[in-house]
């Protein structure tokens, strides 16, 4: 939500963000990712089959048809803090949409710190959610092109992307 929504309509600001935090509760639970993901196919009008798509199931297909059960590379929609705004996630995906576009130099983590309103969920979420991070930071993960993304020092990651700056 843009910051002038949020200040104009604080309550709607905070309704939306519990609205959809029960949603990703919900689709969290059991089978529920599989109804939803089948809902959303059938009213798009898309025709892909639920069991193998790894947002709809437990199990990722991957080359030669093999079939993993309990991927750890599943879709989260609640577990393992999935829904908590870290800034490092922001930083990330400032840094692979902005790489090499921002001129005079990487302040991505300014602008982060500015736009990313963790204060907001933590107020949505209220008491009901007992598992906030600590940390505004997932650490150094290793993203999806197998190179380790570290918020604390995103240049390395930038530098070491195939698209340069044309």
């Amino acid at each position: 939500m843009r910051a002038a929504y949020v200040d104009k309509y604080p309550k709607a600001a905070k309704a939306l963000l519990m609205a959809v935090m029960e949603a990703q509760q919900w689709c969290g639970e059991g089978g529920k990712a599989r109804k939803s993901a089948g809902d959303l196919r059938q009213a798009a009008g898309i025709t892909v089959r639920s069991k193998t798509s790894p947002i709809a199931s437990r199990q990722v297909r991957l080359r030669h048809r093999k079939v993993v059960e309990n991927s750890p590379h599943m879709m989260r929609f609640w577990a393992d803090s999935a829904s908590y705004p870290y800034q490092s996630h922001d930083l990330w995906f400032l840094t692979r949409i902005f790489a090499g576009q921002i001129r005079g130099g990487l302040r991505h983590q300014v602008l982060v710190a500015k736009v990313n309103r963790e204060d907001l969920w933590k107020e949505a979420a209220g008491p009901r959610v007992t598992d906030i991070p600590a940390s505004k930071s997932r650490g150094r993960r290793p993203s999806s092109t197998v190179k380790v993304f570290d918020p604390e020092n995103p240049r390395p990651y930038l530098k070491s992307l195939s698209i340069k700056r044309v």
